[in-house]
């Protein structure tokens, strides 16, 4: 897609029920087939947004009268023209870095996040991001989301957390992405290493929001979002830890980290949530000597160890898993280690 196109959609070719100019032409997108209009021709759509910005942008004409208003009613009548412009590069830079792949077609791919890779260009991290290396990995394969030329982030993990990650690579792909993550309709689990020893198994639903003393933390609160989090043990590491693996049932910001900080049992080197074992609580110098050396740990103990969901627009079942990465191999085996 890299000319403009215009597309034409006829309204009595169509069984919409909605009559607002900006539902109607996303619903009929949706629906439509390769003779009816050059989107689907291409495997691509457009969102509700997407589509509001055109018509606010004078793009989108009726009877081949400029239409700005989104509330528009349209008529059984009406002929639709879309002046679809050609996608525009990414502000984000292209950066050749060295990215684990784990399975990648036409519309989207999976790979292996690093720990202390950033996904998004932000204030203090402006490259060298994932964003940065996906746009010079797929190049002229993304065919723009939301008329950019950039990949479809659906779920992020924070900086310092490692694993699994999804990203979209068409706009179709994209809605239908969100769409699964939005309706659950997938398996996300994680493992992390948590101070103590919580109970064998539990669910956390408590609901999440942003810290209203510190705007960079999120913090469990009645105004907050819906947050559910299984847990279960996986192994213990008496005195100072356990490996736990954790089911996501929603996908809140923080949501692990806030939910084992609040279950008393916060992730080993999470210096935001974090609150390590006590060293008045050790007897022996050994194990005082052992704590400091948990400590050092230079990051949350979190991993995306598996994502499992069905192809959005091939419906072939996905499912990937990502080996604990060395760091927290090496963690493991301190906490292990009992040899004095």
């Amino acid at each position: 897609m890299t000319n403009p196109i215009e597309i034409i959609l006829k309204v009595k070719d169509y069984c919409v029920k909605t009559n607002r100019l900006d539902a109607w032409i996303t619903e009929a997108i949706k629906v439509s087939d390769a003779p009816k209009q050059e989107l689907n021709n291409k495997n691509l759509s457009m969102s509700r947004s997407r589509v509001k910005k055109l018509i606010e942008s004078g793009l989108i004409k009726v009877d081949n009268l400029i239409i700005n208003d989104p509330s528009f009613k349209v008529k059984a009548s009406h002929i639709i023209k879309i002046n679809l412009p050609k996608v525009i590069e990414a502000i984000p830079s292209p950066q050749n870095i060295n990215l684990e792949i784990l399975y990648e077609d036409e519309f989207l791919l999976i790979l292996n996040k690093i720990a202390g890779m950033v996904v998004h260009p932000a204030p203090g991290h402006p490259d060298k991001t994932l964003v940065n290396a996906l746009l010079h990995h797929c190049g002229a394969s993304l065919q723009g989301i939301g008329g950019v030329k950039r990949p479809g982030i659906v779920h992020r993990l924070d900086k310092d957390t490692s694993g699994v990650m999804v990203v979209a690579k068409t706009e179709l792909c994209h809605i239908k992405l969100c769409e699964i993550f939005s309706n659950h309709d997938l398996d996300r689990r994680y493992n992390a290493i948590v101070w103590g020893q919580p109970p064998n198994e539990g669910i956390i639903n408590k609901k999440i929001a942003r810290s209203t003393i510190n705007r960079k933390k999120m913090s469990i609160s009645e105004q907050g979002k819906l947050a559910i989090t299984q847990w279960k043990t996986l192994n213990v590491y008496a005195p100072f830890g356990t490996l736990i693996e954790c089911k996501l049932e929603t996908g809140r910001t923080h949501q692990i980290r806030v939910h084992l900080s609040d279950l008393g049992h916060s992730i080993i080197g999470d210096h935001v949530y974090g609150k390590a074992l006590m060293k008045k609580r050790l007897k022996s110098d050994f194990y005082k000597k052992k704590l400091e050396l948990i400590k050092q740990f230079k990051r949350q103990a979190l991993h995306a160890i598996k994502l499992s969901f069905n192809h959005p627009i091939t419906n072939k079942h996905l499912d990937f898993v990502s080996p604990l990465p060395q760091d927290m191999r090496n963690l493991i085996n301190t906490l292990e280690n009992n040899n004095s």
